[in-house]
């Protein structure tokens, strides 16, 4: 699933600046999805990768062919298998390294974010090197009261440790809410590009002659 994009004004910093994009600047990626499809090597993966986008990364993830793993009997020994997977993935990760990185400066320039990348074979997931982004916030008493209960409980080793904590717990509880959310933003904002019909509103009434 695709996030939503700013609209690019075309005259903002690059993204290689202090600070990066400006957030005003931030190109659309609500065709990343469709653009990694079609750059991305063919071979790589079984199918169409997930794109994920938020304000400062692009999160690509494939599946790639799972191994096969010797059946001594009784079926593959499930440490066996994910040992092969994981090894498949490792293998994945270090042929494809200086490509990957070509294709994530494209798109770097193109879309102002950070692209980050990831592969799935079998059952077994894993990223590579996504990017982890300072969130500044305010929280009055009781919020932090919240993080200092984590903290003090050995759950998070720090607030802001306990604050990502608390941020996974909402996605993994609510992610049907928040994909409708997502949704719902996502026809606002088709609504808004579309605009409205001003041609047609201004044109005068005709008049019987």
């Amino acid at each position: 699933m695709v996030g939503r994009g700013r609209g690019w004004h075309g005259h903002g910093r690059g993204f290689g600046g202090r600070g990066g994009w400006q957030q005003a600047d931030l190109p659309s990626a609500d065709d990343a999805a469709g653009w990694f499809t079609g750059r991305l090597p063919d071979g790589w993966f079984t199918g169409t990768p997930s794109v994920t986008v938020d304000r400062d990364e692009i999160l690509v993830v494939g599946t790639l062919e799972p191994p096969t793993v010797a059946d001594s009997g009784g079926g593959p020994d499930p440490v066996a298998v994910s040992a092969a997977e994981a090894g498949r993935i490792s293998r994945f990760r270090e042929d494809t390294r200086d490509e990957r990185i070509a294709i994530a400066q494209e798109a770097e320039h193109r879309y102002g974010r950070k692209v980050a990348w990831g592969a799935v074979a079998g059952g077994t997931r894993q990223l590579f090197t996504t990017l982890s982004a300072p969130v500044m916030t305010r929280l009055r008493q009781p919020e932090r009261q919240v993080l200092d209960t984590l903290v003090d409980a050995g759950v998070a080793r720090s607030r802001s440790e306990a604050l990502a904590w608390c941020v996974r717990l909402v996605g993994e509880h609510a992610e049907t809410w928040l994909t409708e959310l997502r949704e719902a933003m996502g026809a606002v904002d088709r609504v808004r590009a579309q605009g409205p019909d001003v041609a047609a509103a201004d044109e005068p009434e005709a008049t019987e002659s």
